[in-house]
Order: C-alpha cells, then sequence, then structure tokens
C-alpha cells in the first residue's frame, strides 16, 4: 500500500476515467469537474509515476504500451473500490431500488406495486425511471429490469418473459374489426422509435394484407397509448404498455396472436455480488404477478421472425 503515496488519488481516478471513457470530455462529465482541471491531473499523476500512460496525438489521448495494462489493472482496482462502498449503500434490507424503464413502471408496475406492499409491508421499493443503462456496480441500485436481447455487458442477465406485440383499440374501433382483413380499412397509431412494423406483425401472423395507414406518429410510446385510448387508431402493443387498460375494458385487443420481437425482459444485477433476500423476494412475486395477468400476456405467441435490434432498459 506504500505504493500508493506515489500518486495523489485523484491523479489516478482521472487516470482511470480517460483510459476508460477515451477522452478528457467524457472524463471530466464523469468526475464533475472541468476538461481543464482533469488534464492537469493526468500530467501530475504522470508526472508522480515517472511513466508516460497516455501519447498526446491529433486524435486525443492514445494508451501507451505501457498505459494500456496499467489502465486495465487501475479499472480494476476502482471496480473493486466501488463494489465495497456499494456495499455499505446496500445495508438497509427495508428498502430496495429498481432502475426500470419508464413505461414498465408507469403503465404497469404502478398499477400492481400495492399488492407487493400488502405482501411484504417491511419492503419499501424505490422506483428509479430512466431508459438510461445504470452502472449498478457503482450505484445503489439493487435490481435492474431491461429490455432486449440479453446481452449486456457486465451484468448478470437473468431472462423473464419475451417481449410480444399484438393490436389493440378502443372498444369504438373494435366493433368495426371482424377479422383481421379489416385492419386494413382502420387508421394506425404508430410509435415512430419502435423498429417492429406493422409489416413485420403481419408476416409473421401469416396475413397477406396491407398494414393499416398511419394516422398519428408519435415519438413516445406512453403518448400513442394515449392516442389508442382515445379512439384514434389502432395501435401496435405489448403487454407491459397495455395491460392495465385491456384489465380495465378501456382497450381491446381483437385477436389473441401476439408475436415475439425477438426482444426479451431481463433482471439485471451487478456481477459477482450476493442476491440480497430483497432482491430475491421481488423478482418471485413479480413473476407471479406476470403470471396472473391474464389481460396482458395470455395468447398464442408466434415466434420472432428475425433476431430484433437492441432495445432500451
Amino acid at each position: 500500500m506504500r505504493n500508493l503515496s506515489l500518486v495523489h488519488l485523484n491523479g489516478l481516478r482521472a487516470l482511470e476515467a480517460v483510459g476508460r471513457l477515451g477522452s478528457l470530455q467524457a472524463a471530466a462529465e464523469e468526475l464533475g469537474v472541468t476538461v481543464g482541471a482533469v488534464s492537469q491531473q493526468v500530467i501530475r499523476a504522470e508526472e508522480q509515476l515517472g511513466r508516460a500512460i497516455f501519447d498526446r496525438t491529433n486524435r486525443g489521448l492514445a494508451q501507451t504500451a505501457f498505459g494500456a495494462p496499467f489502465l486495465a489493472r487501475l479499472s480494476a482496482g476502482f471496480g473493486q473500490i466501488s463494489e465495497a462502498v456499494a456495499t455499505t449503500q446496500r445495508r438497509d434490507d427495508a428498502i430496495l431500488t429498481i432502475s426500470v424503464a419508464p413505461i414498465f413502471a408507469s403503465r404497469w408496475l404502478i398499477h400492481r406495486i400495492d399488492r407487493f406492499a400488502a405482501a411484504h409491508p417491511d419492503i419499501s421499493l424505490r422506483i428509479e425511471a430512466t431508459t438510461t443503462l445504470v452502472d449498478l456496480a457503482r450505484s445503489d441500485v439493487d435490481l435492474g429490469i431491461r429490455v432486449g436481447p440479453g446481452t449486456w455487458p457486465d451484468v448478470r442477465a437473468e431472462f423473464l418473459i419475451p417481449q410480444v406485440m399484438f393490436p389493440v383499440c378502443a372498444p369504438v374501433l373494435a366493433e368495426k374489426i371482424k377479422t383481421p382483413d379489416d385492419l386494413a380499412t382502420q387508421p394506425a397509431v404508430i410509435d415512430g422509435n419502435d423498429q417492429f412494423t406493422w409489416e413485420r406483425w403481419l408476416k409473421a401472423a401469416g396475413l397477406d394484407i396491407p398494414a393499416p395507414k398511419a394516422r398519428h406518429v408519435f415519438s413516445d410510446a406512453s403518448l400513442c397509448l394515449d392516442a389508442a385510448l382515445a379512439g384514434q387508431g389502432v395501435l401496435l402493443a405489448w403487454p407491459v404498455l397495455a395491460s392495465w387498460a385491456l384489465k380495465e375494458g378501456r382497450l381491446v385487443a381483437p385477436f389473441p396472436l401476439r408475436v415475439e420481437t425477438g426482444n426479451g425482459y431481463y433482471f439485471v444485477t451487478a456481477p459477482g455480488v450476493p442476491e440480497p433476500r430483497k432482491v430475491s423476494i421481488f423478482k418471485r412475486w413479480l413473476r407471479a404477478a406476470i403470471a396472473e395477468d391474464e389481460d396482458g400476456f395470455a395468447g398464442a405467441v408466434i415466434p420472432a421472425l428475425s433476431p430484433a435490434s437492441p432495445s432500451s432498459p
């Protein structure tokens, strides 16, 4: 440990952040200081170490032959320090912090967490609704729920359910949709950010009919759902988004057919960290809640035609 007295800790942090993130700007944003401050810390740390960690090029800083393995070991060391600090923040088994996409939180989970509270009054939930991929090893988040291919780096991913798509609409429109052919006569509400299209759903369902014509296009899935609730068109939805409205009778699924997108929902946790009791309890409860959600998750499922593009959390 005496070697640590050779260089200031802030300098080592600056070296590690620049090496891991690839630029002074990114390191400055993570460390909460100016680019100039990071640059000075890097220079001072190199002077104290007596070795060049970075080469200065026209494209920015590049790791030297010595710097590359040095930075790798530095990142591993800071990672262990971060995990150690995180364990102190996770000592309270009475509070469970979950990172989840806003749609999952607002359209599905919020309607059911009272059941969890009733069954487990000793555990309080803290929901962080975000589309950002949280660094679980460096935060106080106990559990994440993400949607995508399940191949994220630096996490332990546990499959929960496949993501499936199916048409939904307001009851007034459902009266006009007796067969799949009728879909072509109805307006569609389109999620402009969704890469799963009507054409893919129709092909997977074996239907050789025109796709519904877009009436409105939104950049937010929650707005799409509100438009469908208002009777403005048929929407390709998924259980997490639409199941509560289906349960309440505000939306109708004209056909029980669900088509897999190729993505799925996953529990994600920090690798190498023992699973706390509160996480195990919530995971069991969530699986049971999904199994009971017949309005959202019941129906025939057709496998995906091709791999889907990675989705956000």
